[in-house]
């Protein structure tokens, strides 16, 4: 969700984007008050990107293109924060061994694009033996046919619960 939003789809991308931040910022509230763990995998735009606060404060700038969205969904100092080369959180990362040292089951899913990063993280989530949550109001993807459709793939062969 923290993005600049600089690739093809990314200014339609923005508005939907938007709707599922808000929705994310609430989720992300009750999250902390239950003390779950917050994640943040991130793609790596460019080459490749490993600086967090320069990346952020990119994201943040005046007259960026997801500023709005940065703002609402800026990670806190507890929250887990890592990057990604491809759509998948679990290619090339950490995260499955963050997610085993946290004696994690459950996976909660949001962001964008729920027809990409969001299906592909959960079926590799589902191959890895996670139960996948997707709350369909916290995805997006710049059209709403693209997410409905992902959200049936993900109900349908992931068996994840959509809320």
């Amino acid at each position: 969700m923290i993005s600049e939003f600089d690739f093809p789809d990314g200014p339609r991308l923005i508005a939907p984007a938007r709707a599922a931040a808000r929705h994310i910022a609430e989720l992300k509230m009750r999250a902390r008050r239950l003390r779950w763990p917050v994640i943040y995998v991130n793609d790596a735009p460019g080459v490749w990107e490993s600086n967090r606060v320069e990346f952020l404060q990119r994201c943040l700038a005046p007259g960026a293109r997801g500023r709005s969205i940065a703002q609402l969904l800026a990670p806190g100092q507890r929250d887990y924060f890592m990057f990604k080369p491809r759509h998948s959180v679990f290619f090339e990362t950490a995260l499955h061994s963050v997610l085993s040292r946290l004696r994690t089951r459950r996976l909660v899913l949001t962001g964008t694009t729920a027809h990409q990063c969001v299906l592909f993280t959960a079926m590799d989530a589902h191959i890895r033996g996670y139960q996948v949550v997707v709350p369909k109001d916290c995805v997006a993807s710049p059209r709403r046919t693209q997410t409905s459709h992902a959200i049936a793939i993900l109900a349908d062969a992931v068996d994840a619960t959509i809320w």
